[in-house]
């Protein structure tokens, strides 16, 4: 028997609609980079490397808000960044943390490239084009920038103008952002897992390592296949889990961890998330005994990392976006500028200071 009826559809059974975007070569025409924003870039990317071999011993701290939601305000935080970067160049090499995806555990805003508008309309072509536009503001004020890599179609728009990259503590173990990450042009620091687990990060390092084979897309947007070299600038950031990981004790574990997997023993603290139990208030305290720790010899400490806004705190996002409070965070809780300020500049004083370990200069 013959059937000539077309067959019952088999997919896209839950999608709504599919939109088109501009391919990354189409994005990067319409904003190019610029030879002054590259510059920021590879020198920004050039210290880093440098530092985690060891050729640079200052040590590099990645302040800024927890993500950017009004890059006018986000822009004004730049502005004072540099300012107190200059001011701390030759003890501490700073970098500005632009997140613009935030994983989410249920539910929430996902940042300003998914819904740059926060209105839940998720205009994800204007995001990304306005975060470009960012990027490229920045990195011609001198500003190299940190950001998480979260979607593996995000760095083919946005990876030429990116200094430093995380890997989430929700995909440090994911097999399709280690493979990312052997691709990525930057060092990248992988978190510990959120119940504490180093090894996943550990073992996320030594898959980046490797060459790769993966699917992606190409500069002109088609589906390709991505052959990587591997990315030898992995390192552990520790973040916290249920409790915090950031003392001497546990320094000492993720050192003996990377150095059983025959791993450089380059680990970055995060002040925030279970280092601080979500608390701003605490950062400036595990900032200073991480800085303390490097004071006394503790040369695996290379970087920290402060979720830090113009305006200490947090708030719910308004329906009435006009009533937003200017600089302050809408997701996680901050420390305030002045805040930060202090604290960077007692880094750089106390690198200057008699010490029992390394020099930092």
């Amino acid at each position: 028997m013959n059937r000539t009826s077309a067959a019952p559809a088999t997919e896209n059974l839950n999608v709504a609609g599919i939109e088109p975007m501009p391919s990354p070569h189409q994005l990067k025409s319409r904003l190019p980079l610029g030879s002054d924003a590259a510059q920021t870039v590879l020198e920004a990317r050039r210290a880093l490397r440098r530092i985690l071999d060891r050729e640079d011993e200052r040590l590099f701290v990645i302040a800024g808000p927890c993500s950017v939601h009004d890059p006018h305000a986000a822009l004004e935080y730049a502005r004072r960044l540099r300012d107190l970067a200059l001011r701390v160049h030759e003890r501490i090499c700073v970098v500005m943390r632009v997140y613009f995806e935030k994983p989410r555990t249920v539910s929430g805003w996902k940042g300003f490239i998914n819904d740059p508008r926060m209105d839940d309309s998720f205009h994800i072509e204007e995001g990304i084009g306005r975060a470009r536009q960012f990027l490229i503001d920045l990195a011609r004020m001198g500003v190299p920038a940190a950001t998480e890599a979260l979607d593996p179609i995000s760095p083919q728009y946005l990876g030429d103008l990116v200094a430093w990259y995380a890997i989430g503590a929700r995909t440090s173990e994911s097999q399709t952002h280690r493979e990312m990450a052997s691709a990525l042009s930057a060092p990248v620091g992988f978190k510990n897992g959120t119940d504490g687990d180093i090894m996943v990060a550990v073992n996320g390092i030594r898959s980046a390592r490797l060459p790769h084979s993966f699917l992606g897309i190409d500069p002109q947007g088609l589906t390709a296949v991505v052959r990587s070299r591997g990315n030898r600038y992995g390192h552990v950031v520790l973040r916290g889990g249920a409790t915090p990981n950031y003392d001497s004790a546990h320094v000492a574990l993720c050192e003996q961890a990377l150095d059983g997997a025959g791993l450089p023993k380059n680990i970055v603290i995060d002040c925030s998330h279970g280092n601080s139990f979500r608390k701003p208030e605490l950062q400036p305290l595990v900032f200073r005994d991480c800085i303390h720790q490097i004071a006394e010899g503790k040369r695996s400490i290379v970087g920290l990392m402060l979720e830090s806004n113009l305006v200490a705190g947090s708030q719910p996002i308004p329906e009435d976006l006009s009533k937003l409070v200017y600089g302050c965070s809408v997701t996680d809780p901050c420390i305030g500028w002045e805040t930060t300020e202090e604290i960077v500049l007692e880094a750089a004083a106390l690198a200057a200071a008699p010490r029992r370990g390394r020099p930092w200069n």
